[in-house]
């Protein structure tokens, strides 16, 4: 175990067998047409332990589920802290998605100017991948409208600034081109005369020359691609702008794409673990000019709804995880906020938020230094202290991956999660303090971040191997044991649930009560047209 990095994480351990039992239990003489809640409330009413005042049997173990550790947020550098705080103070989505959304904005800004060195010849990029699983209405697009409006702003002015000589660099390839055109039309004229080959001769080398001559267009910086193909992504980057961030509330689009699809997603996936680790890729073409992309840095921050992941994990079978492209990534899934995001006026000139993008802009304002191969990148080293610490949480990880370790199941993302430590800690250098090497506070503070995630992906990979009846049990589990123990009560109203709770869809929230209710958990109570979900009193420090 890890405890000075991962607190808690020894509380997830997963197994469905007592789910799974409990399912087999299900009455087979329901009608399958019955409702969910019926079904519930007849499986507990054919047990005479289960009518009204009886004694409540012991609830079987569920291990299943994985308690989510609360964000820290104390972790994040004092600037982004409190500008995380502020915009969660309005916007009441999710701390960690909040916080995702920074991250990916000083991601993309930072990227393009610096690298991280851990070790002698082991250093690489400062982009991070990072994974949101929520569902649609979390206000994620809005999030990631607060902290890129910086980025969003510099890119419009740069295109402005550009426009000269973007239209000087159409004027000189409308002249290339006509010169090109006269050149083959002569080549054309003089391939009818056999005498003329001298000529044919030095129109071909002429057409060559003009070809090495072709105008480049000029570099205008687009920072925010959005939901790019593959194939057009990695022209961007060549050709336009090297460093860039796909930054998207729908990833289903991402991952849904064309690109995605049995015939190309290994090639697609390849090309996007590329950029993580910021190697170089020659892309060949036959109906159009080919191309190598090389020193380009790229950030991705999709959120996705959990149907639709487990949908693109399905469709692509072992390869997303079998060829690290998960791995890479950040992982949050946290409990949504719908349904207590009252309104709270935002203040008028929001200063936290606003410090966050002044110094955005600041490291956006100096102009990445590149050449013909692509970014030219200041290298981040760390202190000695800074590297001890990171050697330390390295080590503790990998401790835990061997067979019967607490992080044996989710090794893949585990084994990248001292690289993902290094990438935060040299991008809260940069953004706090520039250019200078890694200190020690840096490095905390990203191992505390980089544990979390790591925890949350353990937690929702863990659960993912669920049928998402099972999965949506403990979810619901969870959420009952918190309430219940809140308000110093053992039962809530059915609809108090269902708009409060982890499950809005009226057959997967009944599917799970009675899940649970077979695992003698909980009790559904009907009184006229009311239901009431009653919790087992021994989960709860609370007297019925």
């Amino acid at each position: 175990m890890i405890p000075s990095v991962m607190p808690g994480i020894e509380r997830g351990q997963v197994c469905v067998d007592s789910l799974i039992k409990a399912r087999a239990s299900v009455p087979k003489t329901l009608d399958a047409g019955a409702a969910l809640e019926d079904r519930a409330f007849a499986m507990m009413n054919g047990n005479q332990a289960a009518k009204k005042g009886s004694v409540w049997p012991e609830p079987q173990t569920m291990t299943a589920k994985v308690a989510p550790e609360p964000y820290p947020l104390d972790a994040l550098p004092d600037t982004i802290r409190a500008a995380v705080e502020e915009a969660t103070g309005f916007v009441k989505a999710p701390v960690p998605l909040v916080a995702s959304s920074a991250l990916a904005a000083l991601s993309v800004a930072c990227q393009g100017y610096i690298d991280v060195r851990r070790a002698e010849n082991l250093q690489g990029p400062t982009g991070l991948f990072l994974l949101t699983i929520a569902d649609s209405g979390e206000r994620k697009s809005t999030c990631d409208g607060i902290f890129t409006k910086a980025i969003c702003k510099w890119q419009d002015e740069q295109a402005a600034i550009m426009k000269p000589e973007i239209k000087a660099h159409e004027a000189q390839i409308a002249a290339w081109e006509a010169e090109r055109d006269g050149l083959l039309s002569a080549i054309k004229g003089a391939a009818k005369d056999n005498s003329k080959v001298g000529l044919i001769h030095a129109l071909r080398q002429k057409l060559e020359c003009l070809q090495q001559d072709k105008p480049e267009p000029p570099r205008v910086p687009r920072a925010l691609l959005g939901d790019e193909t593959p194939e057009n992504l990695a022209w961007t980057l060549a050709k336009k702008w090297p460093s860039a961030g796909i930054v998207s509330s729908e990833a289903g689009l991402v991952l849904g794409s064309h690109g995605m699809n049995k015939d190309s997603i290994m090639r697609n996936l390849g090309l996007l673990n590329v950029l993580w680790d910021g190697g170089s890729l020659s892309i060949g073409r036959r109906t159009s000019e080919s191309f190598e992309m090389r020193g380009a840095r790229l950030t991705v921050a999709l959120q996705i709804q959990e149907p639709a992941l487990r949908e693109f994990l399905t469709r692509s079978g072992a390869l997303a995880r079998g060829v690290g492209f998960l791995a890479r990534f950040l992982v949050a899934w946290p409990e949504s906020t719908q349904g207590t995001r009252f309104f709270t006026e935002p203040s008028e000139k929001c200063p936290r938020l606003a410090a966050f993008q002044r110094r955005i802009s600041e490291i956006l304002n100096a102009p990445p230094t590149m050449d013909e191969n692509g970014l030219i990148l200041n290298v981040l080293e760390m202190t000695p202290e800074a590297k001890a610490a990171w050697i330390a949480f390295h080590d503790g990880v990998e401790r835990e991956l061997k067979s019967g370790g607490d992080l044996y199941d989710v090794r893949d993302v585990a084994s990248k999660a001292a690289d993902n430590a290094a990438r935060l800690a040299a991008l809260f250098q940069m953004f706090e303090y520039g250019t200078s090497p890694v200190s020690l506070d840096c490095m905390k503070r990203a191992s505390r971040i980089a544990a979390w995630h790591l925890s949350e992906a353990r937690r929702f990979f863990g659960e993912l191997h669920l049928p998402m009846e099972l999965a949506d049990a403990a979810r619901l589990d969870t959420w009952l044991i918190g309430h219940c123990q809140g308000g110093r009560t053992c039962f809530v109203g059915h609809r108090h649930v269902r708009q409060y709770g982890p499950l809005r869809d009226k057959a997967r929230l009944d599917a799970a009560i009675a899940e649970l209710s077979g695992l003698d958990r909980l009790r559904l109570e009907k009184d006229g047209k009311r239901l009431t979900v009653h919790l087992n009193p021994a989960l709860m420090a609370v007297t019925p």
